[in-house]
């Protein structure tokens, strides 16, 4: 399997590349250390597989790297490795297009074994993440909705009703009924209520 390292720290690059390669099975194609880069590597290289990083400084993120990535054509499968595990950033990298979502904590053996599944064409999860996703299904009642997760963020950032619909192109009378659904869902009754639960619960991040 060969698979292109995407990851704006060197020492990170360094010691992935230097964990597959003691592993059968494994060949590091290349390394890239921003979102533009991981675009280009992955058209030039043709890997079988992608890990990429979620948050590199400047320029394009791993998000959007993971959607240009999985439009080019022969696709390689693209497997987010990254230290955020909050709802939002869990479900865009999948709607993105990944196949695969670990978190930096896990250990090596789950990292491989997560590898393989995925190049073998099924989801891979890291048990936390895994878990966060089946609660959502367990408690459909209880789970935010992507827009409603946006409308959450752009109220962390501060933004009015007004500013708010400019932003997501919808009128401030669907950002009301949104909020409400919000407030229902959380068990809270005002926007700062809202934001602290959103973040203690990881649905959100600040």
């Amino acid at each position: 399997m060969r698979i292109l390292l995407v990851d704006d720290h060197p020492v990170v690059r360094a010691g992935l590349a230097a964990m597959l390669a003691a592993q059968d099975g494994f060949t590091v194609a290349g390394e890239a250390a921003d979102g533009e880069e991981a675009v280009r590597q992955s058209a030039y290289l043709a890997p079988d597989l992608v890990l990429m990083d979620l948050q590199m400084g400047e320029g394009i993120d791993g998000l959007e790297a993971t959607r240009q990535i999985a439009a080019l054509p022969g696709a390689p499968k693209v497997v987010v490795l990254t230290t955020y595990d909050s709802d939002a950033d869990i479900l865009r990298a999948l709607e993105a297009g990944a196949v695969g979502y670990l978190l930096k904590e896990s250990p090596p053996e789950e990292l491989f074994a997560a590898l393989r599944t995925a190049a073998s064409g099924e989801t891979a999860l890291s048990p936390p993440v895994a878990s966060r996703l089946a609660q959502r299904f367990r408690s459909p009642q209880l789970a935010l909705s992507q827009r409603e997760i946006e409308i959450l963020e752009l109220l962390a950032a501060g933004r009015s009703n007004r500013e708010i619909s400019k932003a997501m192109f919808i009128s401030e009378a669907t950002v009301k009924t949104h909020l409400a659904h919000v407030y229902d869902k959380l068990g809270v009754d005002s926007r700062t209520a809202a934001v602290r639960c959103a973040v203690e619960r990881r649905l959100i991040r600040l």
